[in-house]
């Protein structure tokens, strides 16, 4: 795995929830040119290294393009890393104005049908397979027939992962720490939302990597928030100290923001989630940025409280 992968659920569906997707996205977002385009920035970003990959049973066809590109670069399954996630079922019918995009349903039945579908699609390639968004109340953890199934299938040689969402990130991956069976650790990687607007889960990520659990940073750019494009929420008024030490070290905001997660000790992989060439290689460019003590010292009086981050991000319309 790279210290970046590529994210792509803002690649396999035409509407999203990061800030300026539509307009990434242009006036044709058939399925052959949203597949095109996915193909274009998966093609940059392996050629610049980025090894992980991570997509969704509900990110569109996401699957399906990633499954496409796997196979017409002939790229083995050992060369690279490719994580999915069930839990939710896409339902927008490649319609930006749907009224409900996706359902979730963390069901043994749902983890049944959706493994089947995603092993379907990404064969060999998928190694790692997630709860996506798990929390404490869906009752995910406590449901001794699923943990079962979960375990069974990480016994077969998938890795086994859960991402977190909301102001319960924390509990949720510290519940996940101590669920076991034979022995073993349930759990191989959590997935969280870290960004320096949220950073409430970062003594749980800690725990997690300490435990040997694999740290992977969703939404580090805090859906397109931390880009620079212009926003009308509190996130806003917090941004102009990063624009402002973005441009003392002569750098883009998005990639200082970036270069801040993967400063974090726990972090083992930060994700893109790049609609474009042009903002994947702004993304790349973190990878490169040593943050100094003053920035980070600076940069730590953005953060918002939590309840206020995801009430925001709550309210982000789609595309």
């Amino acid at each position: 795995m790279s210290p970046i992968g590529l994210g792509l659920a803002a690649l396999g569906r035409p509407g999203y929830i990061n800030v300026g997707h539509g307009e990434d996205l242009g006036s044709d977002r058939g399925q052959d040119a949203m597949e095109r385009r996915a193909h274009l920035v998966l093609d940059c970003a392996y050629a610049r290294g980025v090894r992980y990959f991570d997509v969704a049973r509900s990110y569109g066809l996401a699957e399906q393009f990633l499954a496409s590109w796997l196979a017409s670069r002939t790229i083995p399954p050992l060369a690279v890393t490719v994580g999915s996630k069930w839990g939710y079922t896409y339902t927008a019918d490649w319609r930006v104005d749907a009224p409900t995009h996706e359902i979730k349903e963390h069901s043994l039945s749902v983890f049944t049908r959706q493994l089947a579908e995603s092993r379907a699609m990404l064969g060999k390639h998928l190694a790692l397979y997630q709860i996506h968004s798990a929390t404490i109340e869906s009752g995910v953890l406590a449901n001794d027939s699923l943990v079962d199934a979960l375990a069974d299938a990480r016994a077969a040689g998938l890795r086994i992962g859960l991402t977190v969402s909301g102001e319960g990130q924390s509990n949720t991956i510290l519940r996940a720490l101590d669920i076991h069976r034979s022995g073993d650790r349930v759990f191989d990687t959590v997935q969280a939302t870290w960004n320096l607007l949220e950073r409430a889960a970062e003594d749980a990520l800690s725990a997690a990597h300490a435990a040997g659990l694999g740290v992977i940073v969703k939404e580090a750019l805090a859906n397109g928030r931390l880009t620079g494009r212009a926003t009308v929420d509190a996130a806003s008024v917090h941004t102009r100290t990063l624009a402002r030490e973005a441009e003392r070290l002569a750098v883009s905001i998005d990639a200082l923001a970036l270069a801040c997660a993967l400063a974090q000790p726990w972090a083992d992989v930060v994700l893109s989630g790049a609609t474009t060439v042009t903002q994947l290689e702004s993304n790349l460019a973190a990878s490169s940025i040593e943050v100094p003590d003053d920035t980070v010292d600076a940069l730590r009086a953005m953060a918002m409280g939590s309840a206020d981050y995801w009430r925001e991000r709550s309210a982000l319309p789609w595309n």
